[in-house]
């Protein structure tokens, strides 16, 4: 075990939380700091576009932990956004000027939602990732009747899905050809579409944003590439996320799509990132990756604490797992999906609402997905991870 006596960990969501738990559990006994942007407890992020935003859940129902947990691991929640890093000096500076001293840091920052180039001024144009943004777009949905989501990927679509919850009218535009292509695939992507467009959703794909247009500081519509203009009381920009390292600009970390990491998630002595902020070399697959999953952010807080207290004793090699969860639809898959898979449907069926996919490249199984088949799908990551074994 390495000899230190504090240790920082910066960033209050899931793999932060992770990484204090993780520190304590295996033995380490000194300071440690967990230093959150917001000021509520650290909490769970993908309720907030579904559970949350329909209110179906209270605000306080996605709190990772209650407050007394944290007490009595002994560790002290900080309140403040971190501007710089001293590397060398092993200082996190804070926005109001102090300095918080680390033998040991984690970087767990996670990622900032992409904007447009212009419009966000107006008001009801919105992104979701935070608390304080849910609470925006939860107040301007229970106020308004048409909303437009720009982007179809998991957000987008899971909005769209409890927006028509709600009785809204909603369209969903993206330039690519299918919702969530990139991340499944044009097969499933087109049964997302079919979902979609079942339950009242105008899904136009196949035209990018021209510009958002307002009136007296309002937004009013939204202008496509192809010269259609919709309609809007308000609209949600999910055009997806760019890793949050504006602040170690200028620290010496290598910075590329995320920290760059190793496969120990190390990104320099006694320096760790993990979560949604972490790029790195995943043994499993031997080239370098970054997850905006749920379970990922958590079993690699675990790990990059577990490497931090220990040496590099463990590499981080996860089998990738991500859902989303759409009306009565839960999407599950294992593995990776890449672009240009040949997908074959191996139980149930596309038009029966339930399936399990498998994604093959070159002949070998690279992942699977289920389609309201979380049983019928275990069979099958179980196939993957023995495929993956015989391999090495």
């Amino acid at each position: 075990m390495r000899s230190m006596q504090n240790v920082v960990v910066v960033g209050g969501g899931a793999a932060g939380v992770a990484a204090v738990e993780s520190l304590r559990r295996e033995g380490y006994g000194d300071s440690l700091v967990l230093l959150g942007e917001e000021p509520a407890l650290p909490y769970d992020r993908p309720p907030l576009s579904k559970q949350v935003l329909t209110g179906a859940w209270d605000d306080e129902r996605t709190r990772l932990r209650e407050e007394g947990h944290y007490a009595d691991l002994d560790v002290r929640l900080l309140h403040g956004r971190a501007c710089a890093l001293d590397a060398e000096r092993r200082l996190v500076r804070l926005d109001d000027g102090s300095d918080l001293a680390f033998d040991g840091l984690v970087i767990a920052t996670g990622v900032q939602p992409r904007r447009l180039p212009e419009g966000h001024r107006l008001a009801g144009v919105h992104v979701l990732r935070s608390h304080p943004d849910l609470v925006e777009l939860r107040t301007a949905f229970r106020a308004c009747r048409r909303v437009v989501i720009v982007g179809a990927g998991f957000l987008g679509m899971e909005v769209a899905a409890s927006a028509r919850g709600m009785g809204l009218d909603v369209t969903v535009v993206d330039p690519l050809p299918q919702p969530m292509i990139r991340q499944v695939g044009p097969e499933v992507a087109a049964a997302v579409a079919g979902l979609h467009r079942d339950r009242g959703v105008d899904v136009r794909t196949g035209a990018g944003v021209g510009g958002l247009q307002g009136e007296d500081g309002q937004v009013t519509a939204v202008a496509l590439s192809d010269g259609t203009v919709l309609p809007a009381d308000c609209v949600l920009v999910a055009i997806g996320a760019v890793p949050a390292v504006e602040w170690l600009s200028g620290s010496g970390l290598p910075l590329g799509d995320g920290v760059e990491c190793d496969e120990y998630c190390r990104a320099a002595p006694g320096i760790y990132a993990a979560g949604d902020v972490a790029s790195w070399i995943n043994p499993r697959y031997g080239r370098r990756m970054r997850l905006e999953h749920r379970m990922n952010a958590t079993e690699q807080g675990a790990a990059a604490a577990h490497n931090l207290l220990h040496g590099d004793v463990k590499p981080f090699s996860p089998l990738p797992y991500f859902w989303t969860d759409q009306y009565e639809v839960k999407i599950q898959a294992h593995g990776i999906l890449p672009e240009g898979s040949e997908v074959t449907v191996e139980e149930g069926s596309v038009d029966g609402g339930k399936f399990v996919a498998v994604y093959r490249t070159d002949g070998e199984i690279t992942g699977v997905l289920g389609w309201n088949a979380p049983t019928l799908i275990l069979p099958y990551r179980k196939r993957l991870l023995e495929q993956q074994a015989a391999q090495r």
